[in-house]
């Protein structure tokens, strides 16, 4: 595909070995808990309304004409009136510092609207201490997909008013200790003006910036990247305060083949500590060096780059890495001096030309990793079969994710894993199936899956006995997962949690509108019948050779027995 990647949709109990009763809790969701990949197109995630807030959502006639000039859309802004409860306004009685968190749990919209609720309420969205500001949530709906220029702009233009209305020094008594902001590249300078001001005069902390593009990364051209890029530059150029706060970036689309990205990204943004870069890069296959002793970077998230190579040279205060869909045809990937990494995810389907790298060589000098996910997209797997050269990168591995495993394919060899990571806590597996990539369905650029052929020499004395939580997702009762499972447990002897799960829902294969019978057990007793079949063929395969011994025994003395009470005269 052009750009050098294809775009993937997508208290029973048992006896251990020592004879000891464990509990073990056996569990059924249908849907699997995974959680998203960050994207820079995505707004801050926000919990639930409070139940507090949903009752005051009866709208009444008139709304004020102070509040309809810019904040927003016009219609966001119709009376509510709190509700009454047995004759007592609940949301009356609440402290500012409730209504303040209940408001800080919402996003900036929502927080606007409740303004007119009544004179209390008039000011508290100048008192919150957090602001998340998104064009998507005043775009007027519905809208169009892809979203038209048009109303793009209009909903820039709306944004840009809030902005200035919430950074109002003069409505505001006390600072911002942090402002999310996603915008469009095009409309940068609108609030640069407003941004820098807030932080010149202090009333702005730190800035959490997304800078968001409706195109797919397959649609731009050369030139649109390094335009963006150049838009980029010119915007911190002119408001270098921006700089001295920034503390989060995302970026999408955007080409820094004329600019030096690592200048702009490590020595000119200081405070930044979390970094998104979602195709952003020097021009295809090239390689991005990244030596930043004085970098406060913690986070870098690194999706759908055409870096043939990265190399983490020096950033002292990393403690998470990730990289989702790489181009190179080897290892992707160099670590340097990263003495706080601990947590590392790798996502890719392999493609045509890619050859098989090992984990322990691309892992070579880290050695205080806790998390590590591998998700091979249910393509070929792209590394090879290790088990001992592991023990070092693995040493305090405490979680393990091995992700889009295809579901035709043996998972006996994740096991390899397990004998390298003897303090591993948690393990988590998911089966790949989806109909939107087999058949007739699945694109020509991709190639034939390859069966992993892992020889491993287990010892059998070997436990993991550390391993509490066992999670499988995309489970559907075939042999070799009920196999799996059992030998899970009987290698972990204080295995207390299995939890199986249905397979993720897949849009690309709901659009094919092809059936999708499931065979994850949902009725009651399918998942009694699932869980009777774990624990029972456990017990019989977990026998000790004491044990068959003492049965075999017993078995030939009530023969004797029966022979002496009714065969003898």
């Amino acid at each position: 595909a052009a750009g050098g990647f294809s775009p993937r949709r997508r208290p029973p109990k048992r006896r251990s070995r020592a004879g000891d009763l464990l509990p073990l809790a056996v569990t059924f969701a249908e849907k699997p808990l995974r959680p998203p990949v960050a994207s820079p197109s995505s707004s801050p995630r926000k919990p639930a309304l409070p139940p507090a807030m949903v009752a005051a959502q009866e709208p009444r006639k008139e709304c004020p004409p102070d509040l309809t000039s810019g904040l927003f859309r016009a219609d966001d802004f119709c009376t509510y009136s709190p509700k009454q409860l047995d004759g007592e306004d609940r949301l009356s009685t609440l402290t500012d510092d409730l209504l303040l968190s209940i408001l800080g749990r919402v996003s900036s919209r929502v927080a606007a609207r409740t303004s007119v609720l009544s004179t209390r309420w008039r000011h508290l969205s100048w008192w919150l201490p957090e602001l998340s500001i998104n064009v998507k949530d005043v775009l007027s709906a519905p809208c169009a997909d892809p979203i038209e220029a048009n109303d793009m702009e209009q909903a820039m233009a709306s944004l840009t008013k809030a902005t200035r209305s919430l950074l109002d020094k003069q409505q505001r008594e006390s600072s911002i200790s942090s402002l999310h902001l996603n915008l469009i590249s095009n409309f940068l300078c609108e609030v640069g003006q407003l941004i820098g001001d807030a932080i010149d005069s202090g009333l702005l902390k730190d800035l959490d910036l997304t800078i968001l593009d409706e195109i797919e990364p397959l649609d731009c051209s050369e030139e649109e990247l390094q335009q963006r890029a150049q838009d980029i530059d010119a915007f911190f150029t002119a408001y270098p305060s921006v700089l001295l706060c920034l503390t989060k970036l995302s970026l999408k689309n955007v080409g820094f083949d004329k600019l030096d990205m690592h200048h702009l990204l490590f020595d000119c943004c200081k405070q930044l500590t979390h970094l998104t870069l979602h195709h952003c890069d020097t021009g295809s296959f090239s390689l991005f060096k990244i030596d930043a002793p004085g970098s406060k970077l913690r986070v870098l998230e690194i999706e759908k780059c055409r870096f043939l190579r990265i190399d983490l040279v020096c950033l002292p205060k990393l403690e998470k890495f990730l990289w989702e869909t790489w181009v190179s045809q080897v290892a992707p990937l160099t670590f340097g001096f990263v003495p706080s990494l601990g947590e590392l995810e790798l996502s890719s389907g392999s493609n045509c030309d890619q050859r098989l790298f090992r984990l322990s060589e691309l892992l070579h000098g880290v050695t205080s990793i806790h998390t590590l996910t591998l998700d091979f997209q249910g393509e070929t797997l792209w590394v090879q079969a290790e088990m001992e050269e592991l023990r070092t990168a693995f040493s305090k591995l405490r979680k393990l994710f091995v992700r889009g495993i295809f579901v035709e394919f043996d998972i006996s060899w994740t096991t390899a894993f397990l004998v390298a990571a003897p303090s591993i806590e948690m393990l988590h597996i998911e089966v790949w199936e989806h109909t939107c990539d087999v058949g007739e369905a699945r694109p020509a650029s991709y190639h034939d899956r390859k069966s992993p052929r892992w020889e491993m020499h287990l010892d059998s004395s070997s436990e993991n006995r550390l391993l509490k939580e066992l999670e499988f997702a995309g489970f559907k009762s075939l042999e070799q997962q009920f196999t799996f499972i059992r030998s899970m447990l009987e290698r972990c002897p204080n295995l207390q949690k299995i939890v199986l799960r249905d397979e993720e829902q897949c849009d690309d294969c709901d659009t094919l509108k092809v059936p999708r019978p499931s065979r994850f057990p949902r009725k009651e007793d399918e998942q009694e019948m699932v869980v009777k079949r774990i624990r029972d063929e456990m017990f019989v395969d977990g026998l000790s050779q004491d044990a068959i011994w003492l049965h075999g025994a017993l078995s030939v003395c009530f023969v004797l027995i029966f022979l002496f009470l009714f065969l003898l005269p």
